[in-house]
C-alpha cells in the first residue's frame, strides 16, 4: 500500500533541516527559558505588583543590558545567592524590585574562586530540582504499579470549568464516568498578554467567581484551573478518583504560545503525563519567532525526557500563505501535505533532542477535515500515511472545538479511521456536543472508542482506493514541496513574512546563542 509512497525521501529531507535547526536551537537560550530556569531554582509566585515572579526577575535582569542573555541567568543569580545569603524566592523578589541589581554578580564571575563557588551553588540547585522531578516520575511508576493501567487508548476531555474548585468537582465526576485522561489549558503568559495587546488585540482574562465560605480553617483562595497552584490540587484530587476507580488516570496541559520552557517545569514538579509541544503551530499560527520557538521546544524536550512526560506533536498548523501569495486556495490534500511536513519535521527534532518514540503521540487528523468532502475517506488516508511514516510513535485522536455543522462527524471519522492506525493512545474528545449531561456523553465516547479499538483487532487495513488514494499521494508530494521550499526560502514560504508586532529576528523575544559554556543541568539533563 505504501511501496509507492516516496517516505524515504519525505524523511530525509526533514531529518537535513532538523539536523541544522535542532543543533542551533539547543545552543540557543531565551527569556523564556531563562525564567524556566528560576523556576527550577525555586522561584515561583508573583511579585509585589502582581506579576509572575520569574518573569519580572528576568525583565528586571535584563533591562540594564539585553546582551546579557546569551550568558545566562543561572551563574549571576547564583552568585548572588552567596553574595546575600538569600534564598532565592526572596533574592527574586529583590531583584524583581530593583533592590539588587545581578550586573554586579557578573561581574564578580570575572574572578576564578567566585565563579568556582557560583558554578557550586547553581549545581547544587540544579541537582535539587532534579531530584523533585525524579521523585515525582518514581511515584508515577509507583502509582501505575499500585493502581495499573487504563486500557489504550486513553479517553479524554478537556476540563471546561475556568475555576479550580468547580473543575475539582467536574473531574471526579468524569472519572468516575470512564475517562481516563483530564486535559487542562494553561492561561497566556504576560509575555503573550504583552504581545497581544501590543498588536491591538484583546487578551482573554480570568476573573474569579465571587466565593464565599471556608474550607477548614482555609479561606477559599480562586485560582484558574490551569495555574500552577490549581494544578497541584487538581493532580492529588485525580489520583484519589483513580485509586477508586481502580486505574490510573493521566494529567494533560495545554501550554499557549511562548511558554513551552515554563510549561514544561510545572510538568516536570507537578507529575502531568502529557504535554502538548507544538513548536510548528507557534511559528505559523502565533507568529513567533522560528528560532525562538524551535529553543524553546529543545529546552521543554530536555525536562519531559528526564520527567518521563508524553508529548503530542499536533497533526502540523494550517498553511495558507502560498495560497496568499498564489491567489488561488489550495485543495485538501494540499493542506493535508503541507501540515504533514511540519509534523514530521516537529517529531524529528524531538526525537533529536533525546526523546524515544514511544514518548511522543503523533496527532492523527486535521482539525478541518470534517469541512471537507468525503472526510471518511481523507481520514483513512491521512491516518495511513501517518502509520506508514511514523511506524514506531503512538497516534492520537483530538477532536477540535465544535461549532459547525459538520463537527457532528468528527467521532464516526475519529472511529473509522482509527480502525487503521494501529498503535493508538488517545482518544480526546471535546464534550461541548452534551453540554448538559458530560457524564452520559463521557460513556458515550467510551463505546464508541471501545468499537472502533474492537474493528481495527478484527480486520486488516487494504490498499487505499478512490479519494482516500488520491489525497495520501497529494499530501505525500505536497509534504516534499513544503520541505523543498523549506530548505530553499526558508520559513517565509509556508509561515508568510513576519508582521511588525510578531516575528521579529531582533529584541528580546527572538532566541539568543549561548555564550557561558557552564550548563548545570548537563550532567542531568544530557549536553545541549
Amino acid at each position: 500500500m505504501t511501496s509507492d509512497w516516496p517516505l524515504d525521501r519525505l524523511v530525509a529531507r526533514a531529518d537535513a533541516l532538523a539536523g541544522a535547526w535542532g543543533a542551533r536551537a539547543r545552543a540557543s537560550t531565551t527569556i523564556g527559558q531563562e525564567r524556566a530556569i528560576l523556576r527550577l531554582f525555586g522561584v515561583n509566585g508573583l511579585d509585589a505588583a502582581g506579576r509572575p515572579l520569574a518573569g519580572a526577575t528576568v525583565d528586571r535582569w535584563l533591562a540594564g543590558d539585553p546582551r546579557a542573555l546569551g550568558n545566562g541567568i543561572a551563574l549571576p543569580f547564583a552568585m548572588a545567592l552567596l553574595e546575600y545569603d538569600l534564598e532565592p524566592h526572596q533574592l527574586a523578589m529583590d531583584i524583581a524590585s530593583g533592590a539588587i541589581d545581578l550586573a554586579l554578580e557578573s561581574e564578580l564571575l570575572r574572578e576564578h574562586d567566585r565563579r568556582v563557588v557560583a558554578e557550586a551553588e547553581a549545581q547544587r540547585l540544579a541537582s535539587a530540582a532534579i531530584e523533585r522531578i525524579d521523585a515525582q516520575r518514581t511515584v508515577r511508576r509507583e502509582t501505575i504499579g499500585m493502581l495499573g493501567e487504563a486500557d489504550r487508548p486513553w479517553l479524554g476531555v478537556t476540563l471546561r470549568e475556568p475555576e479550580v474548585e468547580a473543575a475539582l468537582q467536574e473531574a471526579t465526576t468524569l472519572i468516575a464516568a470512564g475517562i481516563d485522561l483530564i486535559r487542562i489549558e494553561v492561561p497566556i503568559g504576560r509575555e503573550l498578554a504583552d504581545r497581544l495587546t501590543n498588536a491591538g488585540l484583546d487578551v482573554p482574562t480570568w476573573q474569579p467567581r465571587e466565593v464565599a465560605g471556608t474550607t477548614g480553617l482555609d479561606p477559599i483562595e480562586p485560582a484558574p484551573t490551569g495555574s500552577q497552584r490549581a494544578i497541584t490540587r487538581l493532580r492529588r484530587a485525580i489520583d484519589r478518583a483513580a485509586a477508586r476507580r481502580r486505574a490510573y488516570v493521566r494529567l494533560a496541559t495545554a501550554t499557549p504560545a511562548l511558554g513551552a520552557p515554563e510549561g514544561a517545569v510545572v510538568a516536570a514538579f507537578e507529575r502531568i503525563d502529557l504535554l502538548a509541544s507544538d513548536a510548528m503551530a507557534e511559528i505559523v499560527a502565533n507568529a513567533v519567532e522560528p528560532d525562538r520557538a524551535l529553543a524553546d521546544h529543545a529546552f521543554a524536550h530536555r525536562l519531559a525526557k528526564r520527567a518521563g512526560t508524553t508529548i503530542i506533536i499536533g497533526p502540523g498548523p494550517l498553511v495558507v500563505a502560498p495560497d496568499l501569495s498564489a491567489g488561488v486556495p489550495s485543495d485538501p490534500a494540499t493542506r493535508a501535505g503541507r501540515a504533514l511536513a511540519l509534523q514530521l519535521l516537529g517529531v524529528t527534532l524531538a526525537r533529536g533532542d533525546g526523546m524515544a518514540p514511544d514518548q511522543i503521540i503523533v496527532g492523527a487528523l486535521p482539525p478541518w477535515l470534517t469541512d471537507e468532502n468525503a472526510p471518511g475517506a481523507r481520514a483513512i488516508a491521512e491516518v495511513s500515511v501517518r502509520r506508514a511514516l511514523f511506524p514506531a510513535h503512538p497516534l492520537g485522536f483530538v477532536e477540535p472545538p465544535t461549532g459547525t455543522d459538520r463537527s457532528i462527524l468528527w467521532p464516526y471519522v475519529q472511529a473509522a479511521a482509527a480502525a487503521h492506525g494501529g498503535n493508538i493512545a488517545l482518544v480526546l474528545r471535546a464534550l461541548d456536543f452534551a453540554p448538559d449531561d458530560p457524564v452520559a456523553a463521557a460513556r458515550a465516547a467510551r463505546a464508541a472508542s471501545l468499537v472502533s479499538v474492537d474493528v481495527a483487532g478484527a480486520t486488516t487495513p487494504g490498499a487505499l482506493t478512490g479519494v482516500a488514494r488520491d489525497h495520501a499521494h497529494g499530501m505525500v508530494e505536497a509534504a516534499l514541496e513544503t520541505l523543498d521550499r523549506l530548505a530553499d526560502g526558508g520559513w517565509r514560504t509556508v509561515a508568510g513574512d513576519p508582521p511588525s508586532t510578531g516575528r521579529s529576528a531582533q529584541g528580546r523575544d527572538a532566541a539568543t546563542e549561548r555564550t557561558e559554556s557552564f550548563d548545570p543541568f548537563a550532567s542531568m539533563l544530557g549536553p545541549r
